[in-house]
């Protein structure tokens, strides 16, 4: 781990902790004793966004391979963007690595997942927008000037964002992203991505002219963004703190912005709960669900990203074992 990784990780753990402290375990542990087993019903939900997520990736490859590789290769992602000290970069470049592995050539896979994420990115602004509509509400029925100013605000840095991260793939993004894994990637398995860096820049800007793969990988992913608000709803009954749909989606689609904003903390460790707790006055709800929220959440994400990252390790462990065999028949 760089040490830059270590301090983005001890600073969101001190979040982390500062604010389970601060709003007592007391009456957080209550909150999350109504929800019990109800936990897993919210985990196994959760497997309808991955599939639509991995659907968006499989779709840019015109359904040539099976659909349960992108299913693998997106699971594996997730678990490793959620639980590992990889920032938000670990992630697609595992996934990458792991449609290679299954049969993808290294320029494809590259492309599809680059595109992928920008359409999963573009998809999300346009899902906090959704939120944004909701907070516009709220302003007017409370005749907040400073919701408006908030909300404008937002608006704007996203559009930035994602124009931004557009122009960079424009400009040869996935080239300097391979030459900069490879360079720390000492002892990984990096040189053939490396080696095609600028194949698959072109190979990234033909692709974009495919203008309905791309469509229905966008099209895809903003489902996958609408059907997580689902995730939200469930949890906060179970927490017996029930919201509309509008709230819900409210909560959903600004925590994720402001978790997407931690990119650089692993996780989002301290910053998803500190998001919550700060939207958690906008729909009514009191600051121990909206921690208990959060936990939730991250229970959700153990229960589905350590078996991912044990398929990761024994698949790796396969592929390296496959690949000694294959170099000593040669």
């Amino acid at each position: 781990m760089t040490r830059a990784a270590l301090l983005s990780l001890s600073l969101g753990l001190a979040l982390f902790i500062g604010l389970l402290v601060w709003q007592g375990f007391g009456p957080l542990v209550s909150a999350l004793s109504l929800a019990g087993f109800g936990v897993i019903a919210v985990a196994a939900f959760h497997l309808v966004p991955l599939a639509l997520d991995a659907a968006a990736i499989h779709v840019l490859g015109g359904g040539t391979r099976p659909f349960v590789d992108s299913l693998r290769a997106r699971w594996s992602g997730e678990s490793v963007n959620s639980l590992l000290p990889a920032g938000q970069i670990g992630g697609p470049v595992l996934m990458v690595r792991r449609l290679s592995q299954l049969g993808e050539s290294s320029v494809e896979a590259a492309s599809m997942i680059t595109i992928s994420t920008t359409m999963q990115t573009v998809a999300q602004v346009l899902f906090s927008l959704m939120g944004l509509v909701v907070l516009g509400v709220h302003a007017v029925s409370r005749d907040s000037d400073v919701l408006w100013m908030a909300g404008a605000g937002v608006t704007a840095l996203l559009g930035a964002m994602i124009y931004g991260f557009y122009l960079a793939q424009r400009r040869g993004l996935f080239g300097w992203l391979s030459r900069v894994v490879a360079k720390f990637g000492a002892g990984r398995d990096w040189s053939s991505l490396l080696s095609s860096a600028d194949a698959i820049d072109a190979r990234v800007h033909a692709m974009y002219r495919e203008r309905g793969k791309v469509t229905a990988s966008f099209l895809l992913s903003l489902f996958g963004w609408i059907v997580g608000t689902v995730e939200v709803w469930l949890a906060l009954r179970l927490l017996g703190h029930p919201v509309d749909w509008s709230d819900a989606l409210l909560l959903e689609s600004l925590g994720q912005a402001i978790r997407g904003a931690a990119f650089a903390i692993p996780g989002a460790l301290g910053v998803q709960e500190g998001g919550y707790l700060l939207l958690a006055p906008l729909v009514g709800l009191p600051p121990d669900a909206a921690l208990a929220l959060s936990l939730i959440k991250r229970a959700r994400e153990l229960l589905l990203g350590l078996p991912g990252l044990v398929y990761l390790h024994f698949s790796e462990r396969g592929w390296r074992r496959s690949a000694a065999r294959l170099q000593t028949s040669e």
